[in-house]
This record gives structure tokens, sequence and C-alpha cells, in this order.
């Protein structure tokens, strides 16, 4: 066995948590996806951002010294599955130095589009390696090959690292005929003829016309992206308008309350198309946009039918989800570190799976006390959600002492919190004499919105499964686990590169 193995694969000793209570050391593969999944390069409540990016690097090097394989089919499902995008690009750019051959496999799968593309470039050159050798040149040649006029207007801008101009300059890729030669002449700011290129052509005029019917045209006809319009103009009622028609959805999201300020939603056409988008189970459910960003929509627009159009989104984007049989108990942390964000989404989440069995559940509020929080079958997830406050310290234990207090019988726990105990029992204590006493097949399943190593279970607690960062691949985890699966590190396995 390998220094780095017999380090980071074998169970530790007991550590302590940001608070100093006692945790346990999570395996290598696990604490690796919780790291992509949690998106560390971003601030905690209890560690910066430069502790946590220091931590990222360290984990990248580390994975792919272990197990490269592994590693490969970590970035792919953190990409694809966990929605998640800096550090995956991050691991990406680690393992095509460490090995080409796993990094070339997994390319098309964590690189999606040229913002991916432009990202990734810009670590490899802030970590001092320059364009990043043969093996991400040939890579990037092959992406720059599939490029389209959508994605040269969308993603050319300069000013904010690598524009795709910038990187055929770096990757000097080939053209394959004489249009793919006239793009790149254009995204190298050559002159050029446009006449194989239409939506390049419609971007130009905008560009130069003054005139609003002209540009509303120009727009229309090139299909042009929200965000390139933007830069090029001040856009009208009418020009949001023709915008709205073309927005994938999350860009619609975003943008409700800056088109209700431009008097879009004074025509009660533009808020019924709205309202079918928005109502669209279908269209929902292939967006993969989280249920947070319904919240922060609900938060900045005050049309009444657009306010109860996303709470319809609410409650539709968890309706095609398989459902948890027997009985379930939801505990939601709502101490102190848990403010802003974190409690929002978790009571979001709660409250869903809540209402995923039907009300076959408990879902209890947990600080040093624990509160019913009597959640209603027949009341929307944000109005109940917006009712639940942070407070208090963090005892993970005490939700679990007071089922075995209650005699309340139930086939697994799921406990949303940031793990950071600072008082009370142990949560795996009174997980284990809940065991004993009541059900000994008792699953617990802990969904960590944080990317701290320390677990509150020891290693290879075979009925305690951690669910690393958010997405509604969350609720499908929990119940595809209920019926086979035994651990994000087990389906990562199961991936084909």
């Amino acid at each position: 066995m390998s220094r780095a193995k017999s380090l980071f694969n074998t169970p530790q000793s007991v550590v302590h948590n940001h608070d100093g209570y006692a945790a346990y050391e999570r395996l290598v593969e696990e604490q690796y996806i919780q790291m992509l999944t949690t998106n560390t390069l971003n601030n905690t409540f209890y560690a910066d951002e430069q502790q946590l990016l220091q931590e990222a690097g360290s984990s990248h090097q580390e994975m792919a010294k272990l197990d490269a394989n592994f590693m490969a089919k970590a970035l792919v499902y953190a990409r694809n599955e966990g929605f998640m995008r800096l550090q995956p690009l991050y691991g990406l750019a680690v393992l095509s130095k460490i090995n080409p051959e796993q990094f070339a496999q997994v390319f098309s799968h964590v690189v999606k589009t040229p913002a991916d593309l432009a990202d990734f470039l810009t670590i490899l050159r802030g970590s001092g390696r320059g364009e990043g050798g043969r093996a991400v040149k040939r890579q990037v040649n092959q992406f720059l090959n599939e490029i389209s006029e959508y994605w040269a207007i969308k993603y050319n801008g300069r000013g904010r690292g690598y524009s795709l101009g910038d990187m055929i300059v770096t990757a000097h890729p080939k053209p394959k005929d004489g249009k793919q030669q006239a793009l790149f002449r254009y995204l190298r700011g050559h002159e050029t003829s446009l006449a194989e290129l239409p939506q390049l052509q419609a971007l130009e005029k905008l560009k130069t016309t003054r005139n609003p019917a002209s540009q509303l045209h120009q727009i229309e006809k090139g299909k042009l992206p929200y965000s390139v319009v933007t830069s090029i103009l001040q856009p009208t009622r009418q020009i949001w308008e023709a915008l709205m028609l073309q927005m994938p959805m999350f860009a619609l999201l975003r943008h409700l309350n800056t088109m209700d300020r431009a008097g879009v939603f004074t025509k009660k056409k533009n808020i019924a198309y709205v309202t079918r988008r928005l109502t669209d189970a279908e269209a929902l459910r292939q967006s993969r946009i989280l249920p947070f960003r319904f919240v922060k929509a609900y938060e900045m627009v005050e049309q009444p039918e657009l306010r109860e159009a996303l709470q319809q989104a609410i409650e539709l984007s968890v309706h095609n989800l398989p459902p948890l049989p027997g009985r379930t108990a939801i505990f939601l942390d709502r101490s102190g570190s848990m403010q802003g964000d974190y409690l929002r989404i978790g009571s979001v989440l709660a409250l869903a799976l809540f209402k995923q069995t039907q009300g076959n559940a408990l879902f209890w509020l947990f600080d040093q006390q624990v509160e019913d929080a009597r959640p209603k079958l027949d009341e929307g997830i944000l109005a109940q959600a917006y009712r639940i406050r942070a407070q208090g310290g963090t005892d993970t234990g005490r939700p679990v002492r007071e089922l075995q207090e209650s005699k309340e019988m139930v086939d697994r726990i799921i406990m949303i919190t940031d793990e950071q105990q600072n008082e009370g029992s142990p949560f795996y204590a009174e997980l284990e004499r809940y065991r004993r006493a009541m059900n000994p097949g008792l699953q617990a399943f802990i969904v960590d919105i944080t990317p701290y190593r320390q677990a509150m279970v020891p290693p290879r607690d075979g009925q305690t499964f951690y669910i690393y960062g958010w997405s509604e691949a969350v609720l499908t985890y929990i119940a595809e686990t209920v019926t086979g699966y035994e651990t994000i590190a087990e389906r990562v396995r199961t991936i084909q590169l």
C-alpha cells in the first residue's frame, strides 16, 4: 500500500470540527466528492475563500496521484450530476498534468461551453502552466473545431479572461472549411466575409443601427442572446419583450425583476407567457435549476401572478421525483451558522422532502432544542420556508434523542446541516442508541451543505449516507439509495468513461 493510500484511506481517529467538538475523518474518496460538489471556492461560515482554495488544490493533487480513474469519474459526476463548474475545471487542470490519458477521456464531459474552456485555461495560466502542454492543446483544438455562430456571439467578449479569439491564437486550430475559416478570422478580429454567417451579420448590424425597428429586427433575425444585446445597447421595453421570448429558463428567472421595472409585465400576454414557462413541468426538469433559484426570483418580483407562478415552479420541480417508502424523520438545522442561503435552501429542500412522502414523515427544526415545524401538505413550500428563522447553537444529537424519547418509529432520518456541533451530545452516539432501542435497520442521510472534512459518523457505517452539495439530484439520490445505492462514491464508480 502506498504512503498516500495509507494516509488517506485508513479510518482515522476522532478529530475535531471547527467548534472543537469531536468528529470523524472521512475517507479520501468521500472527502474529494464533498469538496467537488459543495464548491469550496465560496466563503463559508467557518473558513475563508483562500483557505478553502488551498485545501481544494491539495485535495485535487492527492486524488490524482492516489486514483486518477476515480478522480476522472468524480469530475464528470460533479459537472453533470452535481451541476458544479469551477471545482471540476480546477480538478481537470490538475489531472491534465498528472494523468494526460485520463484527462483526455473526460475533457469533453467537463468542459461543456466556451466559458468552461476560458476558466480552464485561466486556471492553467494561474497555476504557472502556460498553455498546458500537448495533451491540453489537442483537446482545446477539438473543442474549437465544434464552435457555432451562437457560441461565437455569446462567448467572445473580451476583458474577462480568455475570449474565443484568444483561444484560437493560442491553440492554432485548423479550420475544416471556408465557413469555419471565416468564423475563426472574425473571432480573431480580422476582416472577413460574413455571407455564410447570418447570425454574425445580424450582430454587426445591431452594433451600428440606431433605428428601434431595425434593432428589434436584428435581435429576432439573429436570435441574439440577451447578454450580448444588453452589452451593446440599453434595452427598451420592446427589446426586453423580444429578448424574453429567446431567453433560457435560468436567464428568464434572473431578469424577471429587470423586465418588470422596464414595464414588460404591464401587458397581460407577457405575464401569461412567463407564467406558462415557469409552470411547464417538463421544461423545469430539463433546466436543472436549483429550487433555491426560484426563491431568489420570488424575493425580487412584485407581480402577484409571477410570484404565484414561482411558487408553483417549486412544487413542480419535485413533482416527478420517486417516492420514499416507509416513514421518514426530516431534521433541519436552524442554528446561527445556517443563517442566510443555507437555511433558505435547506428549508425548501426539507419541505420538498416532506411533500414527497405525502405527509408520512416528521419535520423537526433543531438548534439546542427541537421544534415540530408542523408542515402542511396543502400550503406552498415557499410560504412555509419563509417562516423558518435561524437561531441558537448546534446540538445534532438532540433531535435523534427526542425521537427515541417520543417512541417515534421511523425507517430513516434525513438531516440537513452544516455539521458544526458546538454543544450537547454527538449525533452518532444518539443514532446508535436509537438503532439499538428502536430500529436496527434505520438509515440515516446527512445532507451536508458545507465543504468541511469532519464527519458526524465514523467511516464505513453502511447505514449512514452522505450527500454533498445541492441540486434536484439530492432527492433522487435519497430515493435511489433506499432501493440500492450505498454511497455517492459507489455511484461515481459506476460511471462509464
